[in-house]
């Protein structure tokens, strides 16, 4: 030990420590975040930032962009098919979101009990996430089938002379792809609100049960008040999953019939994968954007205020 490091006083040695400390924990935590940082800014700002760019111009990317200034977002405001897309996305989300609610936090609540073979249905329940999206698809129209369908043979056996004609009707279209997306998605978000429910404390079940609550009572004033940081969570993830919505509807109905089933990002697909109109196309990727965070910032501020 030499002699300046001798002289140096206990509180300075120690603020040089606490400073070296603090310098390592950060390297490590920014060595922890920074490939998935590189991997955000890559797959994800810089494309939004290019299609931020691109509404702005004529593009069909052969050409030079050509700046078009707010022409795109013009063009949008004034296109039918852009209402027409909004207003089927928003009637997806109105009926995706709650039922998918519902029914995965019901599959939880069931499935949390202590049933015999209950592992089995779990994993039976959340297969059909991770089954290819076109099998679903091709499946789940086979069972809607108008004419040779089992889900209208049933209901023609049971009375009903005329039932739905599902895909290939506008009315009933729409209904027919939020049952099976909620099919498709509900073993998922089960498991989130089963990883939920393992928080609940075992003791204020029984300390309910000693307060004379039933079953229902304990459900509202334990479960659910337990589970508010899941439901949130999970509520958002539905609520950004059923305006992003393509792939399902793509692959049965392909919109149709008519525009009964368009979407936002179909049309986004069509404007600009197709028709290779890239900018009007970015104009109303943008604004899916915008509607997505607008309805993510109020569920925010609505959870919080929840929690005051």
């Amino acid at each position: 030990m030499t002699l300046s490091e001798t002289a140096r006083p206990p509180s300075a040695t120690h603020e040089a420590m606490s400073k070296r400390r603090r310098r390592r924990n950060a390297l490590i935590g920014w060595s922890f975040l920074l490939p998935n940082f590189l991997g955000f800014a890559a797959l994800t700002l810089v494309p939004v930032l290019g299609a931020l760019a691109v509404s702005f111009t004529h593009w069909d990317s052969y050409s030079t962009p050509q700046w078009a200034g707010l022409d795109n977002f013009r063009r949008m405001w004034d296109d039918s098919n852009f209402w027409t897309a909004l207003e089927n996305t928003s009637y997806y989300a109105a009926g995706h979101i709650p039922l998918t609610l519902v029914v995965s936090l019901g599959l939880a609540v069931l499935l949390n009990q202590k049933l015999r073979g209950v592992q089995v249905l779990r994993t039976a329940f959340f297969f059909p996430y991770i089954t290819s999206l076109v099998a679903v698809a091709v499946v789940w129209n086979m069972l809607l089938s108008p004419e040779v369908g089992p889900v209208n043979q049933f209901l023609q056996s049971i009375g009903i002379d005329n039932p739905p004609g599902w895909t290939s009707s506008p009315e009933w279209a729409m209904p027919a792809l939020i049952v099976t997306s909620v099919w498709r998605d509900m073993g998922y978000y089960m498991v989130l609100f089963l990883a939920g429910l393992q928080t609940v404390p075992a003791e204020l079940y029984e300390a309910a049960r000693m307060d004379g609550a039933n079953a229902w009572r304990r459900f509202w004033h334990v479960t659910l008040p337990y589970l508010r940081p899941t439901t949130f969570f999970v509520t958002v993830m539905v609520t950004i999953q059923s305006f992003k919505v393509f792939d399902l509807v793509q692959v049965m109905t392909e919109g149709g019939p008519g525009r009964s089933t368009l979407v936002l990002s179909q049309l986004i697909f069509r404007e600009g994968i197709t028709q290779g109109r890239f900018g009007y196309s970015s104009a109303i990727s943008l604004a899916l954007f915008v509607i997505c965070l607008l309805i993510t910032v109020v569920q925010f501020q609505i959870q919080r205020r929840s929690e005051r």
